[in-house]
């Protein structure tokens, strides 16, 4: 093997950055943080940091998000934490513009995390403050408004990818149940479908679509009046990952 000289090539830093996404009051909503450091101190920007030299990548994701939110991944296989603090994680795409950050060449590996209706998040790292606020608030990028964008470095670019991966997938796997609690009724998945895809969905068809799918959903025995009105079927998440037939998107 040829001798290999490392500083034959520039040096360049590897970050991860994470689209957190969460319905709130029927809306899709995604976290951001105000940067307590420069670059774009003050500005609003997606929770991430640097990978440590011991770390892999999806560790390193895990570790920003609960550093940064106090929320904890956990497999997509696995039930979320009965604490309600856990999040679905997955890698989302990898973002290397040469101009991406000011500081140096820095490559972002980019993850998609998904968790039901959270409280207001904890600060941490360099983040200054934390904040939920529905998708379009931060993909308007208007500088005259309250302030929340333009969202800072090419976060506003990573954010619309993760909001389309969460839109998609939704419709051909069992990934809007990661936005449920453990048990839920049929009306509460409902409204995940229709925050996430920001269209209004008939009941009845809804119903007899998600039930009707092989392995979708699972009745647990027990009825819930949370949502008011008579008591409703609970259910939880079965075992598809896969749906067949899908849910698909309506057009709008």
């Amino acid at each position: 093997m040829s001798p290999y000289d490392p500083s034959a090539f520039p040096p360049f830093a590897v970050t991860v950055d994470l689209v957190v996404l969460t319905v709130r009051r029927h809306s899709l909503c995604a976290l951001a943080i105000r940067r307590g450091e420069p670059p774009f101190q003050g500005r609003w920007a997606l929770p991430g940091g640097f990978v440590r030299a011991d770390e892999d990548l999806a560790t390193a994701a895990a570790r920003e998000l609960a550093e940064e939110t106090g929320l904890r991944a956990h497999d997509p296989g696995e039930p979320a934490p009965e604490s309600g603090n856990g999040a679905h994680l997955e890698q989302l795409g990898t973002y290397g513009d040469p101009k991406r950050d000011p500081r140096m060449r820095v490559v972002s590996v980019a993850h998609l995390a998904l968790a039901p209706d959270l409280p207001a998040p904890k600060a941490g790292g360099d983040a200054n403050s934390a904040r939920w606020a529905p998708v379009e608030t931060f993909l308007e990028q208007d500088p005259e408004g309250d302030q929340t964008g333009p969202l800072a470095f090419d976060h506003a670019q990573i954010l619309a990818d993760g909001v389309e991966r969460a839109r998609s997938k939704i419709e051909y796997s069992s990934l809007a149940t990661a936005f449920c609690p453990p048990e839920f009724t049929v009306g509460e998945l409902r409204r995940v479908y229709e925050a996430v895809w920001g269209v209004a969905l008939d009941p009845r068809n809804f119903h007899r679509k998600v039930t009707g799918t092989p392995g979708f959903l699972v009745p647990t025995g027990g009825t819930t009046t949370r949502q008011g009105g008579r008591p409703a079927q609970l259910f939880r998440a079965g075992g598809a990952t896969l749906l067949n037939p899908p849910m698909l998107r309506p057009e709008v």
